[in-house]
């Protein structure tokens, strides 16, 4: 693979990190902090899209990017500690490196606190890219040509396909395997400690 330069991208939410003690202690303070109703355990279950899809459900539109916006700043201090590696996460970038590759995260959360999380857990991608959704993370897939996208969301499936990338997804996030498949991934993992082997796999097939 060295030869080949393969990039893999990676989503980061329930696909490298378990996001969700995290994200439901920062919408519960969220909520407390506004005196509005969140059901932050409802919220956690359909983690993937951007933030302001799910405060939708909770607040008034005209509220939503100041509701962002205090959100992210409370963020860095409740969520980051709470918030575990998935299993197989680093040595599923771990693997790309030593087949010769470059592992980078492509996610729709808020790129200075994807970065604070990866930096907490002493992950450390090539590039880390945030504030991309679903066909938009095909912006970054493409500009660093990565080959695999791997994702947990029907929406990274689409990102993959719209970059030209094969959809490699993980039945780790709120997307069952069905549905991965229906969507169009191109290979379907129980979760990352399966990837080494997949990629080990897969490389003579590209060589």
């Amino acid at each position: 693979m060295a030869h080949m330069a393969l990039t893999v991208g990676f989503d980061l939410d329930m696909t490298l990190i378990d996001s969700r003690p995290g994200i439901r202690a920062c919408y519960q303070a969220l909520s407390e902090r506004t005196g509005t109703y969140i059901d932050a355990d409802l919220a956690v279950t359909r983690l993937g899209p951007p933030l302001a899809e799910e405060l939708i459900n909770w607040f008034p539109a005209e509220e939503i990017a100041a509701m962002a916006d205090l959100y992210r700043e409370m963020y860095p201090a409740i969520a980051i500690t709470a918030t575990p590696a998935m299993t197989g996460a680093r040595e599923a970038i771990a693997a790309v490196r030593e087949a010769g590759g470059r592992a980078i995260v492509v996610t729709a959360k808020y790129e200075p606190n994807a970065k604070l999380h990866l930096a907490h857990l002493r992950i450390e991608p090539d590039a880390v890219i945030g504030d991309l959704w679903a066909e938009q993370k095909a912006e970054a897939l493409r500009e660093h040509d990565a080959g695999v996208y791997v994702g947990d969301h029907v929406g990274d499936v689409r990102g993959a396909r719209t970059a030209g990338a094969l959809s490699v997804a993980v039945a780790t996030g709120p997307c069952p395997a069905e549905e991965l498949r229906a969507a169009g991934a191109d290979v379907v993992l129980t979760d990352l400690t399966e990837f080494p082997r997949w990629l080990s796999d897969y490389r003579p097939a590209r060589a």
